[in-house]
């Protein structure tokens, strides 16, 4: 099997799930037992990284108070419907533990305290994010989805994970050159049912 880890799953028009609509997804593992990935760049509403450091209670309340606004204001992302209270951080290789998995080269994956610990106080990995909740896939079930038009496949790229504005990651996502044939006809085809009354669909 020719694994998909570390590369991009992009929602194509006609996702029938509403909660993957428009999303795009980070593989971080693929493989005979099936696939797990987190969703980047979808946002929780009203909440931030401060509020995951007081509810954890990771440090004192008066450092957390005195954090940086761009440390305590960081959005928290929704990774997935899986284990939806779990959360994951998404990390540039700079920094490692040793419950750290080795996404790619250039990026791990933590589900440790630790890490929201450096994220806050230092030292912090160079590029981050944090989500709650991951997506996951029994065997067979992805490869299923990818042949029925579910997602579009785009490789890594560490600048749409870390530096494109969440908002802004899934046009970004179509936006990769290798793919430009396949990504012209995914934004017609969205261009099509966009046009098209509801009853039509």
């Amino acid at each position: 099997m020719k694994t998909l880890e570390g590369q991009f799953l992009v929602a194509m028009p006609g996702m029938e799930d509403e909660r993957f609509a428009e999303s795009v997804i980070l593989l971080v593992g693929h493989g005979d037992e099936g696939a797990m990935g987190l969703v980047v760049n979808q946002e929780l509403a009203n909440l931030t990284f401060a509020d995951i450091l007081d509810e954890l209670d990771l440090g004192d309340p008066d450092a957390v108070i005195r954090l940086p606004d761009r440390i305590r204001d960081r959005s928290v992302l929704r990774g997935g419907p899986v284990e939806k209270s779990r959360g994951f951080v998404l990390h540039s290789a700079d920094y490692h533990s040793g419950n750290t998995y080795k996404v790619t080269e250039e990026i791990g994956l933590t589900a440790t305290l630790d890490v929201l610990k450096a994220m806050a106080f230092g030292p912090a990995p160079k590029a981050s994010l944090f989500a709650l909740g991951c997506c996951g896939w029994s065997p067979g079930q992805l490869e299923r989805e990818i042949a029925e038009n579910g997602w579009l496949t785009v490789p890594f790229d560490s600048a749409l994970l870390f530096d494109v504005p969440v908002e802004q990651r899934y046009e970004k996502a179509l936006e990769d050159p290798p793919h430009h044939a396949r990504n012209a006809e995914f934004r017609r085809r969205a261009r099509v049912r966009a046009c098209l009354s509801p009853w039509e669909r």
